[in-house]
């Protein structure tokens, strides 16, 4: 009987296109059991806000996820769908992204009348900071870090360009940079507000005012890494006793491996 070598190529090449696919499913069918599991143990709403660096599949190159407009109305969305009552934990790896998106989720989860823990197995960055300020505890691995809630106005901090205008006479400045530091002076207002208005469902409003001002000061670079350990002495709610479930899921959310550079030598026009 005659086979015809095309067919094994062909079904080769399919087994080849659908291994992803099922990779990428059976990966997501472990998540929502582990997530189950997790629901159950705690009678909870488990949420996810998970950002990896991702490779594009045809040309290779990396994506550096933030924090954007579709997560919040996907978080959104999943904390009106939640009993009002019911405890939420929400899983928060990030580093960081727009204000108004980490906003939006800080309110709503502020807001909530359950229980709200945020579980920070590895880093929450700036925005991811700010969400993780709504909560009523703030679970994080020992060595997981949070960050400064510092504006930053394109490449600059908010407060380097009021401390350049307040340094310089007036008549030595110009008027781009004058306006900078007008929005500078506004950011600094408007988030130490924000971080206020979030913090308000677990601590007193002198309190919140205080952890404000340390966080949004400038005391550090924008990507100074806060240690559990100083985030306690700040005086937000820390616990170090993270779930072994929440490593687990992480495990389920793999980074990407990436290779420098990959090549088939093969010379031009079969030059040898």
């Amino acid at each position: 009987m005659y086979f015809d070598p095309t067919i094994f190529f062909l079904i080769f090449l399919i087994i080849i296109a659908v291994q992803p696919i099922i990779r990428q499913k059976l990966l997501e069918n472990a998540r929502m059991k582990l997530i189950a599991e997790i629901e159950k143990k705690r009678g909870s709403r488990v949420i996810l806000l998970v950002h990896r660096q991702e490779t594009m599949s045809f040309l290779g190159f990396p994506i550096m996820r933030y924090i954007d407009i579709h997560d919040s109305e996907e978080v959104l969305r999943a904390i009106h769908m939640t009993d009002d009552d019911m405890p939420i934990d929400l899983v928060v790896h990030t580093p960081g992204g727009l204000v108004i998106a980490a906003t939006q989720i800080a309110r709503a989860l502020s807001k909530h009348k359950g229980k709200v823990t945020v579980f920070i197995p590895h880093y929450a960055m700036s925005g991811g900071t700010l969400i993780a300020l709504s909560a009523d505890e703030i679970v994080m691995c020992e060595h997981a870090v949070l960050g400064p809630l510092d504006p930053q106005l394109g490449q600059f901090s908010a407060f380097s360009i009021l401390n350049v205008v307040q340094k310089k006479p007036i008549s030595e400045i110009d008027d781009s940079t004058l306006i900078l530091a007008d929005q500078a002076e506004k950011a600094i207002r408007q988030m130490k507000e924000i971080i206020i208005e979030v913090m308000s469902r677990s601590h007193l409003e002198e309190k919140a005012k205080e952890i404000a001002e340390k966080l949004v000061s400038g005391r550090w670079t924008h990507d100074y890494p806060i240690s559990a350990e100083e985030a306690k002495q700040l005086g937000l709610p820390v616990s170090t006793e993270m779930l072994k479930e929440i490593m687990l899921l992480m495990n389920l959310y793999p980074q990407p491996v990436r290779h420098s550079v990959e090549y088939i030598p093969v010379r031009k026009s079969g030059k040898m």
